[in-house]
């Protein structure tokens, strides 16, 4: 049986696969808890894929919006869509900076461009979405190709952090009124529950799911913290996929063959309508959803009682689940003759 249909059971019996967003509604306290209107949002990776489409999307609910990516013509012919999405085109004001975020002190910079931007005001909102994903069994990847997603991934999202909290939470804006801000990191599914291949990436968005969680918490030292948010996504339609497709073990395809495909669209939707929920640790799918029940760990809920419910019925479910993604690696290592020395 394949990991989608353990999955499908799991759904099917704990009715919450393709429910689960209204049961989250019908149990949470309800209204919009991430508006965007009149806001200042800066997005990393937003020249193509998820990233964009969040973009427009939030331009489309009348935010302002600032884009970071490496290649310039790609931002300019991704602000035009993201212009055009505009909510109010003649109040609602547009920017894009060129960065390569993979760098340490190009944090400071893009910062302190975007507050020049926004009226000497640091940005309401930053949401961390640049990275990439270069497959490979961790003995065939180089210490450096390692470090290099490292650097992309996780420390692109760590140095950003470490620049906008440091400005959000100053001593003068502390004593400002109170304001509505939000930290978002994008992380992936393979934070909860990674699979042979992915050595090279997967770490680097458990890093990010870490580094969140201790963020979340230290952030309540202060007055008015700034609400912080992770966005957990599954495989994507996007240029980078077709990128990472290109080096995919054979196995790792094997493996996630029944995964389910989203578009960059689907995605931004999801990860915005969690956010406007409130949520903390955001899927987008119900299969991320399923994986996230058995990784929660400490991490704050959005809804203990149903979260806890929906985590002890995958419990169950993924001892198959497991079982099955060992047995298929065990099998192919054998056909394909791995021995040890």
């Amino acid at each position: 049986m394949s990991i989608l249909n353990y999955w499908t059971i799991a759904a099917l019996v704990l009715g919450l696969a393709a429910f689960a967003p209204g049961i989250m509604g019908v149990f949470g306290l309800g209204g919009n808890k991430f508006l965007v209107k009149g806001k200042t949002v800066l997005l990393t990776g937003a020249s193509e894929g998820m990233g964009k489409s969040v973009a427009i999307q939030l331009a489309k609910k009348g935010a302002n919006v600032i884009i970071v990516a490496r290649n310039v013509g790609k931002l300019e012919k991704a602000m035009v869509e993201i212009k055009a999405a505009a909510l109010s085109p003649s109040t609602q004001s547009f920017h894009y900076i060129s960065a390569d975020v993979s760098i340490s002190t190009e944090a400071a910079r893009i910062l302190e461009e975007a507050t020049k931007f926004n009226s000497s005001n640091p940005p309401d909102i930053v949401w961390c979405i640049a990275g990439t994903s270069t497959p490979g069994f961790f003995l065939d990847t180089t210490p450096q190709k390692l470090r290099t997603q490292m650097d992309i991934n996780y420390w692109s999202c760590a140095d950003m952090a470490h620049c906008i909290l440091k400005s959000w939470l100053s001593t003068p804006n502390l004593n400002a009124e109170k304001k509505d801000r939000h930290l978002i990191f994008t992380s992936s599914v393979l934070a909860f529950y990674s699979v042979v291949g992915y050595t090279p990436y997967s770490p680097t968005k458990a890093a990010i799911r870490s580094l969140s969680d201790t963020l979340y918490q230290e952030v309540l030292l202060y007055p008015n913290p700034p609400q912080i948010h992770t966005i957990f996504p599954g495989t994507i339609a996007s240029p980078g996929l077709e990128i990472e497709n290109q080096g995919k073990p054979e196995i790792t395809h094997l493996l996630e063959e029944t995964d389910p495909i989203q578009t960059p669209d689907e995605v931004a939707r999801n990860s915005i309508r969690g956010l406007e929920r409130g949520e903390y640790l955001i899927t987008v799918g119900w299969l991320g959803s399923m994986m996230r029940a058995c990784a929660w760990g400490g991490s704050r809920r959005g809804n203990w009682v149903l979260d806890t419910l929906v985590t002890w019925g995958t419990s169950v479910v993924w001892g198959f689940v497991g079982r099955d993604l060992d047995g298929k690696v065990r099998r192919w290592g054998e056909a394909k003759g791995f021995k040890r020395n």
